[in-house]
């Protein structure tokens, strides 16, 4: 090699290791004015343009590099990591063979060979992969923590924690490390812990992925608020600024900005589901006898969603519409998963295959509406839709918002929910139906059993204010006003869901800084869902939260009678209980700000008369109006799905539609 190149190779390999990319650059630019085909100047180049995130350019140049020099074990897997961040898993794992074809000792090429068999969900194999890397270098701890991903995939927690740990004996400075034991431990509910692994991962990377969304969210979950409006506005400053702040899903928890919604949407789905064009186009299909209409959910089971769409599956017009269900999560066999399979034409698992097989087996079967009931909540396959699976896809039911793409073609809303002057922050086309867009079960299944106060926990006398959300949907501004209400109205109790010993703890401490006892805090276990039902009838009124309202917990309330009343706000989010109760005909329980929420759930608590008037109004409306008038929100979904077809079939774009 000429000495002038061998100097500026290794100047540059010095620039790179002290993450100077712009310096190593200029000296491989020199050397490649001196040798423009020298495969180490190539590669390297390469490497830059790939830590720049500009992977076209870098394929451009390992290509290059491996014309020049083909058997280079080092350059094929560089091409295999761009192709892995390009999401070409089946192409890279082609390049990590050829290099370990070469050099059957290279421990990074196993690694990452197991890193795109994980994206591909060959877990078995990914591990038998990593366990190669680690046995060439039990040191190496990003294998070991590559490993522990897999397990947590496959829900072996423990052996998961023990792996991340074994990388973080070998680097306690491993920030990624950190923050995916911490994703380990929400998973466990061992929230204390996960808590303080995120906060680990951000005192040593302020800039990792997501890494404020996590920390917050979790401590939302225990209700820490500590530093909450701080957190809330640097989370904000953040995404603003175009930096990977948070996942979307926290984000509705804390704010009713839906314009911040859409943004953080499209960074996360930018980084993470960017529109994949390897499968091309879709082939125009001259229209079906039946329009094929497939649904997408982790959560064809004992689940909020199953319990809200089991009859719509049922009641679809069979002789209009042939159903598909797709379902990618927990293999269940309860009494609701026995329910909904009957109810399809099709019904498929395919939670072990990857994001594009499932893609191209939903092509295969000539599917025309691809719905996704998942968003971005737990166990959510965005990648399927990513790779254009449907000619139609719609965003609907279980992300209540926005996700930020042009390859979601639809979201179903109401008028309440998206009011048109908000249309600008949804990157979707508005399908508007008539009432609201919630489907309900009409079997939802009360129990007969009789609770007595007693054994709930209240008290025998006194009003019962009660909220079933999430603890991780209560603000500190939300519990501020729950306080107010009940310093307001005597003998009165807050009857709130325990999901966690340090939510509780953490409540009843808030009380008692609010000049509450915290006795009138009252919380309730989890119990089978026709139990819970059955105890809402002994509440008095529902307080919902805000930004992110009770949504599924809203309709459980109604459903049982007991009056819910909300804060509407300017997001989705904060608008579904709003939504709700237009459809059932109490627009009165809909309030505007904190103050007349407040002062509106005072005055039923104190005026007896007006409640019971109420609760005959909610009694007589439940099987009169919209709301759980199931066989008719079908025939209005169906409307919207045909319209949505039409425009296709006759080459018009997706547009905004009313659903009449």
């Amino acid at each position: 090699m000429n000495p002038q190149i061998g100097f500026l190779l290794n100047k540059s390999l010095e620039a790179l290791r002290g993450s100077n990319l712009d310096l190593a650059e200029l000296y491989l630019k020199q050397a490649k004015s001196l040798q423009a085909s020298n495969p180490h100047v190539l590669r390297l180049l390469g490497v830059i343009y790939a830590q720049r995130t500009q992977y076209t350019e870098a394929l451009k140049y390992f290509n290059d590099s491996l014309k020049a020099l083909p058997k280079n074990a080092l350059a094929l897997s560089n091409l295999g990591n761009v192709l892995l961040q390009l999401k070409e898993y089946n192409k890279a794992l082609d390049a990590y063979d050829k290099s370990l074809k070469i050099d059957a000792k290279y421990e990074e090429a196993w690694s990452n060979k197991g890193n795109a068999l994980y994206e591909l969900k060959r877990y078995e194999e990914a591990i038998t992969c990593l366990d190669k890397a680690l046995s060439l270098n039990p040191n190496y701890a990003e294998a070991w923590s590559n490993k522990g991903n897999v397990f947590n995939e496959l829900k072996r927690y423990e052996e998961a924690i023990a792996c991340h740990d074994r990388a973080l004996n070998l680097n306690p400075n491993y920030a990624e490390a950190w923050s995916n034991k911490g994703h380990v431990f929400n998973e466990l509910k061992r929230y204390d812990e996960a808590i303080a692994c995120h906060d680990r991962a951000l005192s040593l990377k302020p800039d990792i992925p997501w890494g404020y969304g996590d920390l917050l969210h979790t401590k939302m979950r225990v209700c820490s608020w500590s530093g909450f409006e701080s957190s809330l506005e640097n989370i904000a400053h953040r995404i603003l600024a175009n930096e990977k702040a948070t996942n979307p899903l926290p984000l509705l928890c804390i704010t009713d900005n839906a314009l911040l919604h859409q943004k953080s949407s499209e960074i996360y789905i930018q980084s993470n589901y960017a529109f994949n064009s390897v499968l091309g186009p879709i082939q125009k299909r001259s229209g079906n006898q039946k329009i094929r209409i497939a649904y997408f959910s982790a959560d064809f089971h004992n689940h909020a969603t199953g319990y809200l769409m089991a009859e719509l599956f049922e009641l679809h017009d069979k002789n209009q519409f042939e159903l598909v269900g797709f379902s990618f999560g927990p293999i269940a066999s309860d009494e609701m998963r026995q329910r909904i399979e009957k109810s399809f034409d099709q019904f498929i698992e395919v939670g072990n295959q990857s994001d594009m097989e499932i893609a191209q087996l939903i092509r295969d079967l000539n599917i025309d509406i691809a719905v996704d009931l998942k968003g971005f909540t737990q166990d959510s396959r965005t990648g399927i839709f990513a790779n254009r699976a449907a000619p139609i896809q719609v965003n609907y039911l279980g992300y209540p918002g926005t996700m930020g793409t042009d390859y979601m073609d639809y979201i179903i809303a109401d008028k309440t929910l998206i009011p048109e002057g908000t249309q600008q922050a949804y990157s979707e086309k508005i399908a508007y139906l008539s009432n609201s867009y919630q489907v309900n079960d009409r079997k939802r299944f009360i129990s007969d059993r009789q609770f007595t106060r007693q054994e709930l926990g209240l008290p025998e006398n006194g009003f019962v204010f009660c909220c079933f959300n999430n603890n991780f949907k209560i603000l500190p501004a939300t519990f501020a006003g729950w306080m107010r209400i009940l310093q307001a109205v005597k003998g009165s109790v807050l009857w709130l869901f325990q999901d966690n010993p340090w939510a509780v703890e953490n409540l009843k401490q808030e009380a008692l800084n609010h000049g509450v006892d915290p006795s009138r805090l009252v919380f309730a276990e989890r119990m089978p869902l026709s139990e819970h039902l059955a105890r809402h009838r002994q509440a008095d009124l529902f307080l919902d939260t805000f930004p992110y309202n009770a949504h599924t917990t809203t309709s459980d309330a109604l459903w049982t009678g007991l009056p819910v009343l909300t804060l509407m706000g300017n997001s989705f989010a904060s608008r579904v209980a709003a939504s709700l109760l237009n459809a059932i005909g109490l627009p009165e329980l809909i309030s505007n700000s904190q103050e007349e929420y407040e002062a509106l759930a005072i005055e039923l608590a104190s005026n007896p008369q007006k409640l019971i008037a109420l609760k005959q109004k909610l009694a007589s409306n439940k099987l009169t109006t919209p709301l759980f008038d199931t066989p008719q929100f079908t025939k209005g979904l169906e409307r919207a799905y045909v319209q949505m077809y039409e425009r296709y079939q006759a080459d018009l774009p997706p547009d905004h539609l009313l659903v009449e």
